[in-house]
């Protein structure tokens, strides 16, 4: 493992990818769920809209329990006319 491989970010080093965006945009389809004490599926639905994306969260699809947010960046910053 060479560290030319590897870019500085934050504080720690991070693998440099071939292709940046590949992994641009993820979503998740299982979770750990606290109140299960498992890994279960979870549905995402949309809880914020924010200048800078709009904020998902992650609920168990099994209790409903809350298991992880999500902030979907625009592509393009948002312009207000004004």
């Amino acid at each position: 493992m060479e560290l030319k491989n590897f870019q500085k970010s934050s504080g720690t080093f991070v693998q440099k990818t071939a292709n940046p965006g590949m992994f641009k945009d993820l979503d998740a389809t299982e979770l750990y769920c606290p109140k299960c004490k498992k890994a279960v599926p979870v549905r995402k639905r949309l809880l914020l809209l924010l200048p800078e994306g709009d904020k998902y969260e992650y609920r168990c699809a099994f209790c409903a329990e809350s298991v992880g947010t999500k902030i979907d960046r625009h592509d393009k910053p948002v312009i207000s006319e004004g």
